[in-house]
C-alpha cells in the first residue's frame, strides 16, 4: 500500500518523502517530478502554456497510475487531494498524510522560492501571506481529509519509521 503525503507547497513533502523513504527502504515518487517528465517541461511551463485545467487532468491520471508503485511513498503536489476526488481515491489506495503548517511557517519557506512556484509567480511580496492563508483556508478542507495529520514542526528523520514500526510500551 502506498503512502501519500499531502499538504501546501513549501510543506516539505519532497524533502521529507526521499528522507523517509530512504530510511524505509521504499521507492519514493514525486508526482510533480512525474509530471515534468512526461510533459517533458516544467510545471511553471505546463502552467502557462496549457493552463491548470490540463495541469490538474495529467495529475489525475498521474496519481493514479501510482497504483501500479506498491508500498512507496509518494509527494503529491500541494492542489492534488483538492480535484478529481483525488483525496478519495488516495485514502481508498493507500494511506495520506497531511504535512501541516501555519500560514506563517509556510510564507518563511516559500518566500525564497517564489519563482519556482507556479501559483506565486504574480503574486507580490506584501500580498503572499494573504495569498497562502487565502489557499490554505480553501484546501484545508481537502487536506483534513488525510488519514493521519502531521505538524511539520514536530518531523525529524524517523518521523515514517516510527509511524510504520511504532514503539510499543509494556
Amino acid at each position: 500500500m502506498n503512502t501519500y503525503l499531502i499538504g501546501f507547497m513549501g510543506s516539505g513533502k519532497t524533502y521529507w518523502g526521499r528522507i523517509w523513504a530512504e530510511a524505509a527502504q521504499v521507492p519514493f515518487c514525486d508526482l510533480d517530478e512525474l509530471i515534468e517528465a512526461k510533459e517533458k517541461m516544467t510545471i511553471d511551463a505546463i502552467f502557462e502554456k496549457k493552463g491548470e485545467a490540463y495541469f490538474r487532468k495529467i495529475e489525475s491520471e498521474l496519481l493514479r497510475s501510482t497504483l501500479s508503485s506498491d508500498n512507496s511513498i509518494i509527494a503529491c503536489g500541494g492542489g492534488t487531494p483538492c480535484f478529481d476526488s483525488n483525496i478519495q481515491w488516495m485514502n481508498q489506495n493507500g494511506t495520506t498524510i497531511y504535512l501541516e503548517a501555519s500560514p506563517k511557517k509556510l510564507f518563511d519557506i516559500i518566500l525564497p522560492e517564489v519563482d519556482k512556484r507556479p501559483l506565486l509567480k504574480k503574486v507580490n511580496r506584501a500580498e503572499m501571506l494573504f495569498f497562502i492563508e487565502q489557499k490554505l483556508t480553501e484546501r484545508l478542507p481537502f487536506y483534513q481529509l488525510a488519514n493521519h495529520t502531521w505538524p511539520i514542526d514536530s518531523l525529524n528523520n524517523n518521523s515514517f519509521q516510527n509511524f510504520i514500526h511504532p514503539i510499543h510500551h509494556a
